[in-house]
């Protein structure tokens, strides 16, 4: 990558000083696999406390202005005031995700239910989660649904696609204007016959039927293997139909690591069909947010690693020459125009990044600043008695 000009250098950093990477509050409990729950000293034992945690990521970070909420795992009595408190901690509340699959209930789905009962109160929970949106001041509702079918013969796949349509309708008919809904998907897992939204077909088809303010929310763990992501945020980018990222890695199946471990190849290619597109800026409409589940690792550390891969990733995707991408790509040069692309993908960026925390007021080493800072050792001693926050398994 030859040198920078000082015009190109200054839109790179501008673009890279206005992304946001939204974290997820549930990243900040105890979680692991489908056998145990792994404890953690220093967990937070409140939706505050999560936000806390929240607030030091984007203070460490700069680009981290907003934490997404699970409920009922953060639930409270006075959602106005958990608004208020991420404000006078410098970052706000962002998506509301309802949780209709971890109730007794729900063990033949929610919405796609074939009881009419159970599937009015997983409806009036989205509903619900609507009303917090608009205490919170969220422009986001996440959607995604565990529900599906082992077996063939189970129940009818068309009649459960109707019922998932009406309750998204009912849904969307609700929101308020400026809020959008986002439906994620997942080919498969808790079900192995189908999905009642398995792929990224399914979430575009509803969200077209449903209006404008219906978008498809692509999780990057949940495809088969070889599915070539980058190709699907191209044609959902063109059709605006692209509403936002759970960013995550996987090798195998959902496994929820972090963003860029596995292969931040494939991130680099996901961020520059983004940048290409123009997409990468606020008024895009793109919500770029992490969905993952810190097992092993410190959360804290494990959160403000992840912003940082997504932030290489843009750095990169932002170096590539696209005049020099379109002329080899026009004038049918395969090894030139593949090279355009490797060119910046081998760019050490980080000393960019580096410079850009700098001038922004925060320290160009965010790992290291947190272990210097006290902040683990700290709530590891204040947050002792309580029950901390996380899932059961």
């Amino acid at each position: 990558m030859t040198e920078l000009d000082p015009a190109r250098r200054q839109a790179v950093v501008a673009a890279l000083r206005a992304q946001r990477i939204e974290t997820p509050s549930w990243a900040y409990g105890n979680s692991g696999t489908r056998f145990k729950v792994f404890a953690q000293e220093g967990v937070p034992r409140t939706p505050y406390e999560k936000i806390d945690d929240a607030a030091m990521v984007h203070a460490l970070t700069g680009v981290a202005p907003s934490v997404a909420i699970h409920i009922p795992w953060d639930k409270v009595d006075d959602y106005s005031e958990l608004a208020r408190y991420a404000i006078d901690k410098g970052i706000r509340i962002g998506a509301i995700n309802p949780n209709v699959f971890q109730e007794d209930d729900y063990r033949l789905g929610s919405v796609c239910n074939p009881d009419p009962g159970i599937r009015r109160k997983a409806t009036d929970h989205l509903l619900e989660c609507v009303q917090i949106g608009e205490a919170t001041g969220s422009t986001l509702l996440s959607l995604w649904f565990a529900d599906g079918t082992n077996y063939a013969g189970q129940d009818d796949i068309s009649a459960r696609q109707e019922r998932l349509h009406t309750a998204l309708r009912e849904t969307y008919d609700r929101m308020p204007d400026g809020m959008r809904m986002l439906l994620e998907y997942k080919f498969f897992e808790p079900h192995f016959y189908t999905m009642d939204v398995p792929d990224w077909g399914t979430s575009f088809a509803h969200c077209v039927r449903l209006g404008d303010r219906a978008q498809v929310l692509v999780d990057t763990g949940h495809h088969a293997p070889g599915t070539n992501i980058e190709f699907l945020v191209a044609v959902l980018l063109g059709q605006g139909k692209l509403g936002g990222f759970h960013f995550n890695s996987r090798n195998y199946a959902d496994d929820d690591l972090m963003v860029g471990a596995a292969d931040p190849f494939q991130l680099f290619r996901i961020m520059n069909e983004i940048v290409g597109a123009r997409a990468l800026s606020a008024d895009a409409g793109v919500a770029f947010m992490l969905d993952q589940c810190h097992n092993l690792e410190p959360k804290i550390p494990a959160m403000l690693r992840s912003v940082l891969n997504v932030q290489e990733a843009t750095a990169k995707a932002l170096l590539v020459d696209r005049e020099a991408l379109t002329q080899a790509q026009a004038s049918g040069d395969v090894l030139g125009a593949h090279a355009v692309l490797m060119d910046a993908f081998s760019t050490d960026v980080r000393p960019l990044l580096a410079q850009l925390r700098e001038d922004m007021g925060v320290d160009p080493d965010p790992i290291g600043a947190y272990h210097r800072s006290g902040y683990q050792k700290r709530i590891e001693a204040e947050r002792v008695g309580g029950s901390a926050m996380g899932w059961g398994a």
